[in-house]
């Protein structure tokens, strides 16, 4: 490695392989009961809790350390339902056939619609964009790596941030999302990735059976 300017790395805790596995082992126990949640309070949530999820988001390794996302954090309830609005228009014409049979049947088993009268009701949207364009200090106009790749890292560490402050979260893809440039007021060469959906869920809510199937470790990996 080049030498170039550097920190000590990180302080990791100092734990036997027994307290490593029974750490491992405890954030799996954690994180399993993850689920996407289409039924949300419209309880209030503090704005701090997304701050600080989205601060541990931007830790989020990525390509040169460019940090090529951007977070819109939505909570205005107009602002909400124009994006609800526009995402059932592509939802309509997305179950009405633009989908395909098999991605049709594949979605059939979770039950989903074109209705999202769920974004009206959770307090919070936070919506992803990539930045084809950016750098680490403001105003770069350098090109970004790797971008795809980094926003999802991004977004995976911002869902499970948002879960172990006991938050109901929801990944929202409408597609196409060239609407949220523009509701959300960003530049063109800024990418929509995602809607990610944070609150709390209603005191009845449920998941589908088939979302908590999850594959076994022996049908997800290979050990070389």
């Amino acid at each position: 490695m080049k030498d170039v300017p550097s920190v000590p790395y990180t302080d990791l805790p100092d734990l036997s392989d027994e307290e490593r596995v029974a750490a491992a082992q405890k954030f799996y126990e954690e994180i399993k009961e993850r689920r996407s949640c289409r039924m949300f309070s419209d309880k209030p949530v503090p704005r701090e809790v997304i701050e600080k999820a989205i601060l541990a988001a931007g830790t989020a390794p990525n390509g040169a350390n460019h940090q090529p996302w951007h977070f819109v954090v939505v909570s205005d309830p107009d602002i909400k339902h124009r994006i609800r609005l526009a995402a059932e228009k592509e939802e309509q014409e997305f179950y009405a056939g633009k989908a395909g049979q098999e991605w049709l049947e594949a979605l059939a088993p979770i039950g989903t619609d074109d209705d999202k009268s769920y974004l009206d009701v959770a307090p919070w949207h936070i919506v992803v964009f990539g930045q084809r364009k950016g750098g680490i200090e403001l105003g770069d106009r350098k090109q970004n790596y790797y971008v795809t790749e980094s926003c999802g890292i991004a977004c995976g560490m911002l869902l499970t941030a948002l879960h172990k402050a006991g938050l109901a979260t929801l990944t929202h893809t409408p597609s196409p999302m060239g609407f949220l440039r523009e509701i959300c007021g960003r530049p063109a060469d800024e990418k929509p990735v995602m809607i990610i959906v944070a609150g709390l869920p209603t005191d009845d809510a449920t998941v589908p059976v088939h979302a908590t199937i999850k594959k076994p470790l022996e049908q997800i990996t290979t050990w070389l």
